[in-house]
């Protein structure tokens, strides 16, 4: 029998799963750098973004000045570096936004006035530019007080970092490989398919998958899943602009369980339901705003309790969080104005 399932083409491009959540450029060529700073301003100034520009070098600024310095201080300028690269995403999407920062310091510690990752709280506020953000993304989160111990949680670029230093654990964040858009010729319908990774093949893990993603019974030789959520889907050799516009929805749709951790390669990870803190309905660049904010305040208004804390049993979750979060948040924020994906490239050594 034929196979009656495809794989997307676009301008002779196979389709999968794209890092720009809202706007995603399929035809677009791959960019290929390690500095997406200059990419991105010779793109602000191509679509004449000039207020947009402005942030956009102000966040560069920042975010150089951080190069070197300790971890009890860097998160400051790297709050301010994350701030102003999400102004220039609200700026070059035309989005009216308050210049609040949307975000302040919740109190969960009770009588403690101990350091800890489940005590140091941030609340979401109703106006500013993190829920602009948020917003943007249209995230259906219900709850506006998070701890720092839910949002490292929550974010897949630290989350095995999390999970070692919780042994007791267990990870959400399940590896996909083989991530493609597929349609079926019969039904018409475009999916996400993608395979689980062979160490997380399994019954169990299938049933800790949210209810966007579904075991695909066509192949039972091995752990196949594809997204519940289907589109109409014209033609998958030759997409009709219909066909790409239903495209992004579906991307919208899966990238609420589906995120990616960036480097030479893209590796994407399905959110999965396990016990332990909160699942929350967040994307990554709005739980990673939120909790460098809140630990820049650390860093200005308690920074001996940061060290200490920095010092202690905990210290490696921050370390990597504080380490991680500026080269992932860039590049999340880099293709969700730009619409691109971006690649570090292989480095090829001579034989």
């Amino acid at each position: 029998m034929a196979n009656i399932v495809e794989q997307i083409k676009y301008k002779r491009k196979e389709l999968s799963p794209h890092k720009s959540i809202i706007d995603p450029k399929f035809d677009a060529k791959t960019v290929l750098t390690n500095n997406p700073w200059s990419f991105v301003s010779l793109w602000l100034k191509r679509e004449k973004k000039e207020k947009a520009l402005f942030y956009w070098n102000q966040a560069e600024t920042f975010y150089k000045a951080s190069k070197g310095l300790p971890l009890q201080s860097a998160p400051l300028l790297h709050y301010y570096a994350f701030m102003n690269a999400v102004k220039t995403l609200l700026e070059a999407k035309n989005i009216t936004f308050d210049e609040m920062h949307g975000v302040r310091s919740h109190n969960t510690r009770g009588p403690s006035d101990k350091i800890k990752l489940a005590n140091e709280g941030v609340r979401i506020l109703q106006r500013g530019i993190l829920p602009s953000l948020s917003s943007y993304y249209g995230e259906t989160e219900t709850i506006s007080d998070h701890s720092l111990e839910e949002l490292l949680f929550n974010l897949p670029y630290i989350h095995r970092t999390f999970c070692l230093t919780y042994p007791r654990q267990t990870e959400m964040f399940i590896p996909l490989i083989n991530c493609k858009y597929v349609t079926n010729r019969t039904t018409r319908k475009a999916y996400l398919s993608a395979e689980l990774s062979k160490d997380f093949g399994s019954e169990r893990i299938i049933n800790r998958l949210p209810i966007s993603l579904i075991r695909d019974t066509s192949n039972m030789e091995i752990f196949l899943i594809k997204s519940s959520y289907e589109v109409n889907f014209s033609n998958p050799k030759k997409p009709t602009s219909t066909d790409i516009n239903n495209l992004k929805l579906l991307q919208q749709q899966i990238r609420k369980d589906i995120s990616y951790i960036n480097g030479a390669n893209t590796l994407w990870y399905a959110k999965s339901n396990v016990a332990g803190p909160n699942r929350l309905s967040r994307f990554p660049t709005t739980m990673t705003l939120a909790a460098m904010h809140r630990i820049s305040e650390l860093c200005r208004y308690r920074p001996l309790e940061l060290d200490s804390f920095l010092s202690g049993q905990k210290n490696w979750l921050l370390t990597e969080f504080i380490s991680q979060a500026p080269i992932q948040f860039i590049d999340e924020i880099s293709s969700e104005i730009t619409g691109y994906v971006f690649l570090t490239p292989n480095v090829r050594v001579a034989t």
